[in-house]
């Protein structure tokens, strides 16, 4: 793999999320937002202005300020973030795609701590990278109903992930910082989520476990385990600070993708299903138990 200077990146990516997590006086915090959310074309039609924001770090880990709603059927898979889909598609001799012409590990991505027996289950499954730009929500959740055994922290680099860098770099979401959650649904289906850092990316926070530091000075992979450790689908895992990329990764016959066509796509959006379940035509609520619901 051709190598790239990291560019200090650990350190600027430190430094970048200190200076936004600075809560200014509220005139200069003001034009701060204000400028970033016109540069990055920033759309809050569903969060709160952008003065509101006591720092940029609060603007962006924003929350909605009505909760979006989304597909509940148990067998509709959903989109875990609002992202560009970078590329979608089979897991072919341990190799998936980050951007068409280039490739990555998978076996490599998901580090030491993931058995091989596991991994071998991905052969011939598939997989789904979302690219989160500086402008999307950056809050994360659960695509279906699962259960998180594993995750597992891995030191890296933080070069960008954006699509320049995509191109350039073969293999780069192996050679990143990223957290990795080993899941199953409730059919008992092997899937993955890998939260991959970026420059620039201040860390990334799991709300199922505070004690998961990223973007510091670590040089081994820890892993944390977990008994009976059940999410429902649309509850929140936790957020980036700036943005980033999610990998999903399924295990042989167990999901319909149903991404062609489509580029970008928005948390709650329906992106496939388990197979040989009926997801089409069901109910459409929010991720809190009681809201009103309506038909999709």
């Amino acid at each position: 793999m051709q190598r790239y200077p990291n560019f200090k990146s650990s350190i600027a990516s430190r430094l970048f999320g200190t200076f936004a997590s600075k809560e200014f006086p509220s005139s200069i915090q003001r034009i701060i937002n204000q400028t970033y959310t016109s540069m990055m074309k920033v759309d809050l039609m569903e969060f709160e202005e952008a003065s509101s924001y006591k720092s940029l770090n609060a603007l962006f880990t924003r929350r909605f300020k009505t909760r979006r709603l989304f597909n509940i059927c148990e067998k509709t898979l959903i989109s875990p973030c609002d992202s560009f889909v970078s590329a979608f598609g089979s897991i072919t001799n341990n190799l998936a795609l980050q951007i068409k012409g280039f490739s990555y590990d998978v076996r490599s991505l998901l580090g030491d701590y993931i058995a091989k027996s596991a991994k071998d289950r991905l052969e011939d499954g598939a997989f789904v990278n979302f690219y989160l730009s500086p402008r999307d929500y950056h809050r994360y959740h659960a695509p279906i109903d699962m259960r998180i055994v594993k995750a597992v922290h891995i030191p890296g680099k933080l070069y960008p992930v954006n699509l320049t860098w995509l191109k350039k770099v073969e293999g780069l979401f192996v050679e990143n910082e990223r957290v990795v959650l080993e899941c199953y649904t409730k059919e008992n289906k092997l899937f993955y989520m890998v939260f991959v850092g970026a420059l620039n990316v201040g860390k990334m926070t799991f709300t199922f476990d505070a004690t998961i530091k990223t973007n510091a000075k670590a040089s081994l992979q820890q892993c944390y385990l977990y008994d009976n450790l059940v999410i429902s689908k649309g509850d929140e895992l936790g957020h980036f600070e700036m943005g980033s990329t999610i990998v999903m990764l399924f295990e042989k016959d167990s999901i319909n993708l149903e991404l062609e066509g489509i580029t970008h796509v928005k948390f709650g959006q329906p992106i496939g299903g388990i197979k040989n379940g009926a997801h089409a035509d069901c109910i459409t609520q929010t991720n809190e138990q009681g809201d009103d619901a309506s038909i999709h």
